[in-house]
């Protein structure tokens, strides 16, 4: 492979960081402790260049302590005439009351593509573009069990998703509202 491919392909660098990172940190947590939580979530995005779009959301999470946490976030929408993937790192922090109610800020940085091939003929649209990413939201969760949660989060996707001259404008903020569950220590 030469370097000209990895310049062109930022996704492919954030994705081999993500991977190297996922294989050593947890060589750095102790064996007898359970460090790690995985989250799976379905819902909406809204303000996308498709208008509404259904998203899928997953993300895994290192807990340094029990009330903060870090990992790869990824939310894809792969239905209808757009196909959109975000990938960022996000830190957040679990505020934990007392009854079984966790209220979990976070924020993050890393990379947006979007796909969108709508119509056929003269007006037919087929662009795409890839932009950074952050997300910034708050996630609802209610304990079910010690370590199984249900989860509702509200986010706000900042990029600058440009289909010029297809599309008139650029595409700078979306809003996804999920659903799911949360697993962890």
């Amino acid at each position: 492979m030469s370097t000209h491919m990895f310049s062109r392909s930022p996704i492919r660098i954030f994705t081999l960081a993500i991977l190297l990172w996922t294989v050593v940190a947890p060589m750095s947590a102790h064996a007898d402790e359970n460090r790690w939580g995985f989250g799976s979530d379905l819902g909406l995005t809204t303000g996308t260049v498709d208008g509404t779009a259904f998203a899928l959301g997953f993300n895994l999470d290192y807990y340094a302590d029990r009330n903060f946490s870090f990992g790869p976030m990824m939310q894809i929408s792969p239905t209808g005439n757009l196909f959109q993937i975000a990938f960022a790192g996000v830190g957040k922090y679990h505020l934990r009351l007392n009854n079984g109610i966790n209220l979990v800020p976070f924020t993050g940085l890393g990379l947006i593509h979007a796909d969108l091939d709508r119509g056929t003929g003269p007006s037919q649209i087929n662009r795409n573009d890839t932009s950074w990413y952050i997300p910034i939201g708050l996630s609802l969760e209610y304990q079910v069990i010690h370590n199984i949660a249900l989860s509702s989060t509200l986010m706000v996707n900042l990029h600058d998703i440009n289909l010029q001259p297809s599309l008139p404008e650029k595409d700078r903020t979306s809003i996804s509202l999920m659903f799911g569950f949360r697993w962890g220590p």
